[in-house]
Protein backbone atom coordinates (compact mmCIF):
# COMPACT_ATOMS: atom_id res chain seq x y z
CA UNK A 1 0.00 0.00 0.00
CA UNK A 2 1.13 3.97 -0.28
CA UNK A 3 1.05 4.55 3.27
CA UNK A 4 3.41 2.06 3.81
CA UNK A 5 5.84 4.35 2.10
CA UNK A 6 5.66 6.93 4.83
CA UNK A 7 6.42 6.93 8.36
CA UNK A 8 4.17 6.82 11.21
CA UNK A 9 4.67 10.23 12.12
CA UNK A 10 4.47 11.12 8.35
CA UNK A 11 1.52 9.77 8.06
CA UNK A 12 -0.25 10.93 11.03
CA UNK A 13 1.76 14.48 11.47
CA UNK A 14 -1.09 16.20 11.55
CA UNK A 15 -2.80 14.31 14.74
CA UNK A 16 0.01 14.29 16.47
CA UNK A 17 0.94 18.14 16.07
CA UNK A 18 -2.54 19.30 17.42
CA UNK A 19 -2.69 16.50 20.32
CA UNK A 20 1.25 17.49 21.45
CA UNK A 21 -0.54 21.32 21.57
CA UNK A 22 -3.43 19.73 23.56
CA UNK A 23 -1.53 18.37 26.38
CA UNK A 24 1.65 21.48 26.28
CA UNK A 25 -1.24 24.23 27.12
CA UNK A 26 -3.61 22.07 29.13
CA UNK A 27 -0.61 21.43 31.42
CA UNK A 28 0.39 25.25 31.52
CA UNK A 29 -2.96 25.95 32.21
CA UNK A 30 -2.87 23.80 34.98
CA UNK A 31 0.32 25.14 36.65
CA UNK A 32 -1.27 28.81 35.87
CA UNK A 33 -4.64 27.84 37.19
CA UNK A 34 -3.28 26.27 40.27
CA UNK A 35 -0.97 29.15 41.06
CA UNK A 36 -4.22 31.18 40.86
CA UNK A 37 -6.33 29.13 42.94
CA UNK A 38 -3.29 29.12 45.75
CA UNK A 39 -3.11 33.01 45.31
CA UNK A 40 -6.89 32.92 46.03
CA UNK A 41 -6.51 30.51 48.99
CA UNK A 42 -3.97 32.49 50.45
CA UNK A 43 -5.81 35.84 50.16
CA UNK A 44 -8.40 34.24 52.61
CA UNK A 45 -5.87 32.57 54.67
CA UNK A 46 -7.12 29.09 53.70
CA UNK A 47 -4.71 26.11 52.98
CA UNK A 48 -3.27 25.31 49.75
CA UNK A 49 -4.06 22.88 47.51
CA UNK A 50 -1.08 20.21 46.12
CA UNK A 51 -0.46 20.36 42.53
CA UNK A 52 -2.39 17.07 42.29
CA UNK A 53 -5.08 17.88 44.67
CA UNK A 54 -5.83 21.20 42.17
CA UNK A 55 -6.01 18.40 39.47
CA UNK A 56 -9.34 17.24 40.91
CA UNK A 57 -10.55 20.27 41.77
CA UNK A 58 -13.61 22.32 40.65
CA UNK A 59 -11.78 25.25 39.71
CA UNK A 60 -9.57 22.88 37.19
CA UNK A 61 -12.81 21.20 36.40
CA UNK A 62 -15.08 24.24 35.62
CA UNK A 63 -12.36 26.01 33.78
CA UNK A 64 -11.50 23.21 31.49
CA UNK A 65 -15.01 21.78 30.49
CA UNK A 66 -15.86 25.21 29.67
CA UNK A 67 -13.78 25.56 26.97
CA UNK A 68 -13.99 22.11 25.92
CA UNK A 69 -17.87 22.56 25.81
CA UNK A 70 -17.97 25.42 23.44
CA UNK A 71 -15.70 23.83 20.77
CA UNK A 72 -17.56 20.73 20.44
CA UNK A 73 -20.82 22.52 20.30
CA UNK A 74 -18.70 25.24 17.89
CA UNK A 75 -17.75 22.12 15.44
CA UNK A 76 -20.96 20.24 15.50
CA UNK A 77 -23.33 22.99 14.71
CA UNK A 78 -20.93 24.34 12.16
CA UNK A 79 -20.58 20.39 10.46
CA UNK A 80 -24.39 20.54 10.60
CA UNK A 81 -24.78 23.88 8.91
CA UNK A 82 -21.88 22.73 5.83
CA UNK A 83 -24.62 20.49 4.95
CA UNK A 84 -26.80 23.11 3.52
CA UNK A 85 -25.81 26.82 3.76
CA UNK A 86 -23.73 28.29 1.43
CA UNK A 87 -21.44 31.16 1.32
CA UNK A 88 -20.23 32.02 -2.10
CA UNK A 89 -16.21 32.62 -3.11
CA UNK A 90 -15.55 30.57 0.57
CA UNK A 91 -12.97 27.46 0.62
CA UNK A 92 -15.80 26.54 3.76
CA UNK A 93 -18.63 26.24 1.74
CA UNK A 94 -19.82 23.60 -1.12
CA UNK A 95 -20.76 24.91 -4.62
CA UNK A 96 -23.81 27.20 -4.75
CA UNK A 97 -25.26 24.36 -6.90
CA UNK A 98 -24.81 20.69 -8.22
CA UNK A 99 -24.45 17.81 -6.24
CA UNK A 100 -20.59 16.83 -5.11
CA UNK A 101 -18.68 14.00 -3.75
CA UNK A 102 -19.63 14.08 -0.07
CA UNK A 103 -23.46 14.49 -0.91
CA UNK A 104 -23.23 10.86 -2.97
CA UNK A 105 -25.01 7.95 -1.29
CA UNK A 106 -22.52 5.15 0.50
CA UNK A 107 -21.99 2.46 -1.60
CA UNK A 108 -20.51 -0.97 0.06
CA UNK A 109 -17.71 -2.26 -1.16
CA UNK A 110 -14.69 -4.20 0.51
CA UNK A 111 -13.20 -1.09 1.92
CA UNK A 112 -16.32 0.56 2.91
CA UNK A 113 -16.66 0.99 7.04
CA UNK A 114 -18.28 -2.08 8.32
CA UNK A 115 -21.70 0.50 8.82
CA UNK A 116 -22.08 1.06 5.04
CA UNK A 117 -21.88 -2.54 4.76
CA UNK A 118 -24.37 -3.30 7.52
CA UNK A 119 -26.62 -1.08 6.19
CA UNK A 120 -30.30 -0.29 7.67
CA UNK A 121 -30.54 1.76 10.82
CA UNK A 122 -26.51 1.18 11.67
CA UNK A 123 -26.22 3.10 8.19
CA UNK A 124 -28.44 5.79 9.06
CA UNK A 125 -27.51 6.36 12.00
CA UNK A 126 -23.35 6.70 11.07
CA UNK A 127 -24.21 8.63 8.08
CA UNK A 128 -24.95 11.42 10.90
CA UNK A 129 -22.38 10.12 13.63
CA UNK A 130 -19.89 13.04 12.99
CA UNK A 131 -22.66 15.42 14.34
CA UNK A 132 -23.74 12.55 17.05
CA UNK A 133 -20.05 12.93 18.09
CA UNK A 134 -19.63 16.03 18.62
CA UNK A 135 -23.31 16.45 20.04
CA UNK A 136 -22.25 13.85 22.85
CA UNK A 137 -19.27 15.42 23.68
CA UNK A 138 -20.83 19.25 24.24
CA UNK A 139 -23.32 17.37 26.38
CA UNK A 140 -20.87 15.75 28.73
CA UNK A 141 -18.63 18.53 28.54
CA UNK A 142 -21.66 20.80 29.51
CA UNK A 143 -22.53 18.33 32.11
CA UNK A 144 -19.15 18.80 33.53
CA UNK A 145 -18.66 22.16 33.31
CA UNK A 146 -21.96 22.54 35.23
CA UNK A 147 -20.73 20.17 38.08
CA UNK A 148 -17.19 21.94 37.98
CA UNK A 149 -18.77 25.28 38.12
CA UNK A 150 -21.62 25.08 40.46
CA UNK A 151 -18.81 23.34 43.10
CA UNK A 152 -16.06 26.36 42.21
CA UNK A 153 -19.25 28.83 42.71
CA UNK A 154 -20.18 27.26 46.64
CA UNK A 155 -16.32 26.78 47.45
CA UNK A 156 -16.30 30.51 47.62
CA UNK A 157 -19.62 31.19 49.29
CA UNK A 158 -17.91 29.13 51.70
CA UNK A 159 -14.47 31.35 52.42
CA UNK A 160 -17.13 34.58 52.16
CA UNK A 161 -19.31 32.58 54.96
CA UNK A 162 -22.09 32.75 52.68
CA UNK A 163 -24.34 30.16 51.90
CA UNK A 164 -24.75 27.13 49.24
CA UNK A 165 -26.77 26.87 46.26
CA UNK A 166 -28.22 23.80 45.20
CA UNK A 167 -28.11 22.58 41.67
CA UNK A 168 -31.41 23.21 40.16
CA UNK A 169 -30.67 27.20 41.65
CA UNK A 170 -27.77 27.09 40.01
CA UNK A 171 -28.55 26.24 36.51
CA UNK A 172 -30.42 29.62 36.12
CA UNK A 173 -27.57 31.70 37.82
CA UNK A 174 -25.87 34.01 35.59
CA UNK A 175 -22.49 33.31 36.75
CA UNK A 176 -23.08 30.02 34.92
CA UNK A 177 -24.58 31.26 31.34
CA UNK A 178 -21.78 33.94 31.59
CA UNK A 179 -18.88 31.41 31.53
CA UNK A 180 -20.53 29.62 28.66
CA UNK A 181 -21.70 32.62 26.16
CA UNK A 182 -18.44 34.40 26.73
CA UNK A 183 -17.21 31.34 24.89
CA UNK A 184 -19.82 30.25 22.63
CA UNK A 185 -19.58 33.47 21.19
CA UNK A 186 -15.99 34.18 20.96
CA UNK A 187 -15.79 30.01 18.86
CA UNK A 188 -18.49 31.37 16.19
CA UNK A 189 -16.95 34.56 15.51
CA UNK A 190 -13.44 32.30 14.84
CA UNK A 191 -15.92 30.52 12.30
CA UNK A 192 -17.37 33.13 10.89
CA UNK A 193 -13.62 34.76 10.34
CA UNK A 194 -12.42 31.66 8.44
CA UNK A 195 -15.23 31.27 6.49
CA UNK A 196 -15.47 34.70 5.43
CA UNK A 197 -11.62 35.42 5.26
CA UNK A 198 -11.20 32.19 2.39
CA UNK A 199 -13.04 34.21 0.41
CA UNK A 200 -9.79 36.93 -0.02
CA UNK A 201 -7.01 35.02 1.74
CA UNK A 202 -4.74 32.45 0.81
CA UNK A 203 -2.79 30.22 2.33
CA UNK A 204 -0.61 27.69 0.16
CA UNK A 205 -0.77 23.96 0.79
CA UNK A 206 -3.48 24.41 3.06
CA UNK A 207 -6.78 22.57 2.54
CA UNK A 208 -8.63 25.24 4.43
CA UNK A 209 -8.01 27.76 1.35
CA UNK A 210 -8.59 28.08 -2.03
CA UNK A 211 -5.61 27.71 -4.57
CA UNK A 212 -3.50 31.09 -4.70
CA UNK A 213 -4.97 31.99 -8.57
CA UNK A 214 -8.76 31.31 -7.52
CA UNK A 215 -11.25 33.85 -8.02
CA UNK A 216 -12.59 35.07 -5.18
CA UNK A 217 -15.83 34.06 -6.31
CA UNK A 218 -15.15 30.33 -6.90
CA UNK A 219 -15.83 27.90 -4.07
Amino acid sequence: MATNKHSFFYRNGLSIAVISLFVLFIFFQSLTGWKVKNDELAENHLPQLSYFRYLGSPHFMQATFENWESEFLQMGIYVLFTVALRQKGSAESKSLSGKEEVDREPVAHKNAPWPVKKGGIILSIYKHSLSISFLLLFLVSFALHFIGSLNSYNEEQLEKHLPTVQWNDYFFNSQFWFESFQNWQSEFLAVASIVILSIWFREKGSPQSKPVDAAYDEN
